[in-house]
């Protein structure tokens, strides 16, 4: 395969920058004071302020109009359907151009491929429901969370509590669901309940809904702080006998583990392309610096223990760009590229906190401080290697792929 990107994803990643450029750097730069300090940029419980929630509205919507938005989505959809090569290529772009802590670009422009805007699990909609729904999401208006994880079920999805019953045309979800991103804001929830029961020898059956987030008995009981933060996007999730019309179930009854693995594959790709950008980010401000430190009487990109900081860094690097680019390429030829996904997710993200590490150790005292930037990507990149599937996780999906069906790469 050719590594190399092609011209007309390129151009569409010039034209995104331009975009961010003349939309949205103008309202950061407007707004500094609301964005850049966390006890302006959330209030008391944690969630955005209204005025952030307001900029990222209209940043999402002129993205929309522009094409980025939903350049990533189906074309079934109603999206631009680039593909995964263009969506590795733009979440790299945005990362390594912009850095971290950019409230107002980061999944905004171009959102996460499982969370909002035209999400690949919108295809299992029912058609009435696709009618209702998509033109408001499409147009950045409205927004989604992917309900999936729980308290006691992680990794072991099928370990999944909350319930579904049947009551004529409708169901009757109750349950938990925790570390739900957007959950705080979004107006659309994609909620994964046990409709079947497991019994002997089969497995318990989990269906996919799609649920509106005012819908009584729906509540975000609080939002989760990680890593220093003083709010953040994640929540908690209760469901005290919400009401949802079978209409808008996804898929089959008892398929949603297939409505699930679509979202998230695709999520991961981008997520993994996000973390060879910020690598990229990080170690540009390594080299830079270093050029311009001295020590003992000359720079220290001279001396060899920094010297091999930088190497290590760019060597992380190259191998998780290729692996990315190669992933992608083989989703593009149509692979379900599950081992090379998994990968994939679980070497991009742990390399993100390896170059991290070595940058801030290159600027020594400089790197820890909330100046350069490096210790707020250091505090993103290590929840990475657990959100969206865990490195453990990712290892047995990889074995298991090579046990059944051997070595394919």
């Amino acid at each position: 395969m050719d590594l190399r990107i092609p011209d007309d994803i390129q151009l569409v990643g010039e034209g995104l920058l331009s975009f961010i450029d003349a939309e949205v750097v103008p309202l950061e730069k407007a707004n500094a004071d609301l964005l850049r300090n966390e006890r302006n940029l959330y209030g008391a419980d944690g969630r955005y302020c209204p005025e952030v929630l307001q900029l990222r509205k209209q940043i999402r919507m002129k993205s929309a109009q522009a094409g980025y938005y939903t350049a990533l989505g189906a074309a079934e959809l109603g999206g631009g359907g680039l593909g995964p090569l263009a969506a590795a290529h733009l979440h790299e772009l945005l990362a390594r151009t912009y850095g971290p802590s950019r409230t107002l670009i980061h999944f905004v422009v171009v959102p996460s491929a499982f969370t909002n805007a035209l999400t690949p699990v919108l295809k299992f909609l029912q058609p009435a429901a696709k009618e209702q729904f998509l033109p408001a999401i499409a147009s950045g208006e409205r927004t989604l969370c992917f309900g999936l994880s729980e308290p006691d079920a992680g990794s072991d999805v099928l370990a999944m509590k909350t319930t579904a019953v049947r009551d004529g045309d409708h169901w009757v979800l109750r349950g938990t669901k925790q570390w739900i991103t957007n959950s705080p804001y979004a107006d659309h929830a994609i909620i994964f309940a046990v409709t079947e029961p497991a019994k002997a020898g089969v497995r318990k059956g989990i269906t996919a809904f799609f649920v509106d987030t005012g819908s009584p008995g729906f509540d975000v009981t609080s939002i989760i702080r990680v890593m220093g933060h003083l709010g953040g996007e994640t929540g908690i999730i209760a469901l005290d006998d919400v009401r949802v019309p079978d209409a808008h179930r996804l898929g089959e009854i008892g398929g949603g583990m297939t409505v699930a693995m679509t979202g998230v594959n695709a999520g991961r790709i981008g997520l993994a392309a996000s973390c060879v950008g910020y690598a990229q980010w990080a170690l540009a401000l390594a080299v830079e610096y270093s050029k311009c430190r001295r020590t003992f009487g000359r720079p220290i990109c001279e001396h060899q223990a920094v010297q091999v900081h930088l190497a290590e860094a760019a060597m992380d690097i190259y191998t998780a760009r290729s692996t990315v680019l190669n992933c992608a390429w083989r989703l593009s030829e149509g692979s379900e590229a599950r081992a090379e996904i998994a990968i994939a997710k679980a070497y991009c993200t742990e390399m993100l906190g390896r170059v991290v590490d070595r940058c801030m150790q290159v600027h020594g005292g400089m790197g820890m401080t909330n100046e350069v930037g490096l210790e707020a990507l250091y505090r993103w990149a290590r929840p990475m290697r657990i959100y969206d599937g865990t490195a453990e996780i990712q290892r047995r999906t990889i074995a298991m792929e090579l046990i059944n069906d051997g070595l394919r790469f």
